[in-house]
Order: C-alpha cells, then structure tokens, then sequence
C-alpha cells in the first residue's frame, strides 16, 4: 500500500454500477454462464499482463464450493477493468493471486452480490485489491488505508467474532467451575458442622 492509487469513491462506483454479464452464473461443469477463466484471461490480456499459463484455477467444479469464489473473481475482474489499472502496468502474478487467494478467504465470508449492492462491502473490495495489488485509495495515508481496510475486512471481523466466541465459551466454563468449586466447599463445611 506504498503507492497512491485510484480515488476510492470511483471504484466503488463501478461496482455499484456492475453490468449483468458480470453478475451472471459462472459456468461450472454443466450449469452457469460465464467462462470465468476466459475473463480473467481477457482481463490480462487487457493489462499487458498475459498469464504465463491458462487460470485453470478459475475453471470450477463443484457448484456449492466455487460458485461464490468463481462470481466474486468476476467482480474483481470488472473492477480492475477501469481505466486506471489499464494504465499502470500491473505485474500478472500479483493480479492472479489477487484472484485466486482474495475469492477464496471472500467466499467463505460474504456472498457475491453484497459486493454489489452493499456499500461497505464495496469499500471492502475496492480497498482490498488495491492492498492487494500494492496501492491505497488517493488522498489517504497509509495509517488511514490501513486502518479504513482493518474496519472494513470481513475476514478479520469473522476472526475477531469467533475469538470473542471462544473468550465467552472460555469465561462460561470459568465461571461453571467457580460454582461448582463453591458448592464442593459449602457441602464440606456443611458436613463439618
């Protein structure tokens, strides 16, 4: 996030304003529409930065498990369509593990269409390609985009939530404990007496 990117509110525009070919199923096997492989190739191709081979982990195969990952490469493929990352040379292997790795850890946590129709999910994927790629929002300082992008991220709000879990789990049993260490001695002074 050491360079200057695009003005933020310009990304998550284009989001809000994806066409319908982007928000299409994405083929997998029998059923969807969309060769997600062959976008995110058009998309390199676009970039001059062609893949050193085909994107065959963009090829999905199980409906339930790469539907979402599959449209949200689909998304991150229209958003790094604009404009400004068409004029900065981006490196291929960075744009493909944007791909592959961001869909992954984004599928298990927010369905596609939020991406779309939610703003903040829209500021979390405009700010994660850009970290991702190596750039913060225009006008921002680092401390900002990091700090904007930690609020935002649902991975880490997911991480945060089930650690809270896990802490409340950890001070019931404490507290299961304490009562039953209590009520050991209550019994013992009770017979005592």
């Amino acid at each position: 996030m050491q360079q200057e990117g695009p003005i933020l509110e310009s990304l998550t525009r284009r989001l809000a304003e994806t066409p319908e070919e982007f928000l299409a199923e994405p083929r997998i096997g029998q059923t969807g529409r969309v060769h997600v492989a062959a976008v995110v190739a058009d998309l390199l191709r676009l970039l001059n930065a062609p893949p050193a081979s085909a994107p065959g982990q963009f090829i999905g195969n199980d409906v339930r498990r790469d539907r979402n990952r599959l449209a949200i490469a689909l998304l991150l493929c229209w958003l790094l369509s604009d404009d400004w990352f068409r004029q900065t040379k981006l490196d291929a292997a960075k744009v493909l593990e944007l791909l592959d790795a961001q869909c992954n850890e984004l599928a298990t946590q927010v369905a596609a269409r939020k991406f779309v129709t939610d703003p903040d999910r829209r500021e979390e994927l405009a700010r994660l390609a850009l970290a991702r790629l190596g750039f913060r929002p225009a006008g921002e300082t680092l401390a900002q985009a990091q700090d904007r992008l930690t609020t935002l991220n649902s991975t880490e709000r997911a991480r945060v939530m089930k650690a809270a879990r896990a802490a409340e789990e950890r001070a019931r049993q404490i507290r299961e404990a304490l009562a039953r260490k209590a009520a050991e001695e209550s019994a013992d002074k009770f017979t005592r007496e």
